[in-house]
């Protein structure tokens, strides 16, 4: 489970929460007690609309938090890991020097061309994920011909790319970007194919679907912190397609989840 950690003022769910230290902190070990194993902290909001971030502020943001958490008990359990979300090379160095551990990179490493040789240096696993378009842009109108083989050769390619760079093959995650350039019809395929990205990727799959506003529009749920259901309801889907990681806010209904449905599968 990958807790999200927004120590911004704008993000599209929790933006301004958890943009002071103390508040980030106890956020922080709030979900590692639910059952977080790793804890995805971000300095610049990649909501629809959202504009860039210089990198000076992101750091100004994360590293703070990054070290706080990175010295405290609540990492003494070496399963715990701390993730820097940004598309920026200079923060994800920074961040990892500071005990990240885990580069979660919405741009799969096409903002920042040092990106690749960077995660390569630093030998930490990076997560490469699928966005049409820019932040600022990517709902202004997605077209796919067929999103589900576009978004999975997209992966493919990010990943040879990583690898040529001189990434390990078993430092890749790829996700398929639910939300990130994407219609409501685009997202409900991907998630109905998510089976299709475990098994023709062959690296582990992130899900990020947590109170997503397509579903807020399906369920006629205006407040992102009203999507629980509809969370979990992406998590179980993710489960018995074969997904590993579940990016989401709410860790211990999720947790759940995913204990519950991987017991039945198992019987």
């Amino acid at each position: 489970m990958m807790g999200i950690l927004n120590v911004t003022p704008d993000s599209f769910s929790d933006g301004g929460r958890y943009d002071s230290l103390s508040s980030a902190l106890k956020r922080a070990h709030v979900m590692f007690n639910e059952g977080a194993d790793i804890i995805d902290i971000g300095g610049e909001s990649t909501r629809p609309g959202s504009d860039p971030i210089d990198e000076e502020t992101q750091l100004s943001r994360v590293i703070p938090v990054i070290k706080a958490l990175s010295s405290s008990s609540s990492m003494s359990d070496v399963a715990r890991v701390i993730s820097i979300d940004t598309t920026r090379s200079k923060v994800a160095a920074y961040a990892v020097s500071a005990g990240a551990s885990l580069v979660n990179d919405v741009s799969a490493g096409t903002d920042d061309p040092l990106m690749f040789e960077v995660v390569a240096r630093l030998n930490v696993p990076i997560v490469l994920m699928h966005r049409q378009g820019t932040s600022k842009n990517m709902q202004d109108n997605p077209h796919y011909t067929n999103v589900v083989e576009e978004v999975i050769d997209f992966l493919r390619l990010r990943a040879e790319c990583a690898l040529a760079a001189g990434i390990s093959r078993n430092n890749i995650l790829v996700d398929p970007g639910i939300g990130f350039g994407k219609t409501r019809l685009h997202n409900l395929q991907l998630i109905n194919n998510l089976h299709r990205f475990v098994s023709e990727l062959a690296y582990p799959v992130l899900l990020g679907a947590s109170r997503k506003r397509f579903m807020g529009a399906m369920c006629q749920e205006p407040e992102p912190e009203d999507l629980l259901g509809a969370t979990i309801a992406t998590t179980v889907l993710g489960v018995l397609a074969g997904v590993r990681v579940f990016r989401v806010h709410d860790i211990k209904p999720n947790r759940q989840a995913v204990i519950v449905t991987q017991a039945a599968m198992a019987v």
